[in-house]
């Protein structure tokens, strides 16, 4: 049975020889009336502030959840994140590696080419040394030719004024 101080309150005694001070009861009733609506007031406060921390609760709980939520989130975009930053950076490094493979063929084609030139122009160095030299020993004989014609038109020309000398 629940009991109110309105029931405290309005209880009634039987009145017996030598019983108590009724006017002691009645204030010790109503005492316990006001005390006990006084605990009543305070239960329900009571009840209705661990009702109120239980929602808060109940919505911390929610929060906390919902942070935790993002946090997982949060972790799995980071890593994505990372992911494709290493995978930028392979295909970076990759593109580098090709780009270096190919300035390394070109290097390489062109240092053949200078190369194959450089063994073109010392062939040609030599047979214009030929050439020049095979000119020279030829303007050398015709030299040599013309000297000999010389001297022969030379001694020619003696004889010649030998003669005129002794005719006159």
């Amino acid at each position: 049975m629940k009991l109110t101080p309105l029931d405290i309150q309005q209880q009634q005694f039987m009145m017996r020889f030598r019983g108590f001070d009724v006017r002691e009861v009645d204030l010790f009733l109503e005492q316990m009336a006001n005390t006990f609506e006084q605990l009543q007031r305070d239960n329900e406060a009571l009840k209705e502030e661990i009702l109120r921390l239980r929602r808060e609760g109940q919505g911390l709980k929610k929060r906390e959840e919902t942070f935790k939520r993002a946090m997982i989130h949060s972790q799995k975009v980071l890593e994505n994140m990372k992911a494709n930053a290493e995978k930028q950076a392979e295909l970076i490094v990759a593109e580098a590696e090709i780009k270096a493979d190919k300035i390394i063929h070109h290097a390489q084609n062109r240092l053949n080419h200078l190369q194959e030139d450089i063994t073109e122009l010392r062939r040609q160095r030599v047979q214009i040394e030929v050439e020049i030299s095979a000119v020279i020993e030829a303007h050398a004989k015709l030299l040599k030719i013309s000297q000999e014609s010389m001297q022969v038109a030379d001694n020619n020309d003696d004889k010649v004024a030998i003669l005129s000398s002794s005719a006159t």
